[in-house]
């Protein structure tokens, strides 16, 4: 008997009344035995199993797999005395950069700089920022509205490879403006 023969006899057998009836209560059973197996209870465990696997990869994905992921925060205020820029450098990768070297330049409508301020470190760990008077800049003298831009110049080592950012904000329309830069993401 060959393969048609087979693919025949069975369709025969499926459109007599009889056989599609008992084909049918066959597969209603089977269906009605695996729902008596769902259960809240298991259903509830099963849930918290994926909640906890998901979180499990998170938590790799951020402690465990190197990745390098840096970004600048930057306050500017204008007054009376002068202008003031605050930074904070954050370093929120899993690994540590090293060799850190960031520039702060305050340059007015012609690109000629006012101030200027260097900040340098050995190296700064995982998940952290860095803030303070080593952070800041201040430019003397009163504005009346006129456009500055600020230079911002991150240069770091990340697992044997130096990388240098380099971003500009232009700033004098408001007296406080906050800007947020982030280094493109290295992995291993």
């Amino acid at each position: 008997m060959g393969l048609m023969d087979k693919i025949r006899s069975q369709n025969e057998e499926l459109e007599t009344p009889d056989a599609a009836t008992e084909r049918a209560h066959e597969i209603l059973q089977i269906v009605g035995e695996r729902v008596e197996k769902v259960r809240p209870s298991r259903v509830i465990f099963a849930s918290v199993a994926v909640l906890l696997i998901l979180s499990g990869i998170m938590i790799i994905g951020t402690w465990i797999v190197p990745y390098d992921r840096t970004s600048v925060d930057v306050v500017y205020l204008q007054g009376v005395g002068g202008h003031v820029v605050l930074v904070e450098l954050d370093n929120k990768g899993s690994r540590s950069i090293t060799d850190v070297q960031l520039d702060i330049r305050f340059l007015d409508d012609g690109s000629n700089e006012i101030a200027r301020s260097t900040f340098e470190t050995d190296e700064i760990a995982a998940h952290t920022s860095i803030a303070g008077d080593n952070l800041e800049l201040i430019a003397p003298g009163a504005s009346v509205w006129e456009n500055y831009t600020i230079e911002i110049i991150l240069e770091y080592t990340y697992g044997g490879t130096e990388y240098n950012e380099r971003w500009t904000y232009n700033v004098g329309g408001w007296t406080m403006e906050m800007f947020t830069y982030d280094a493109p993401m290295h992995f291993f």
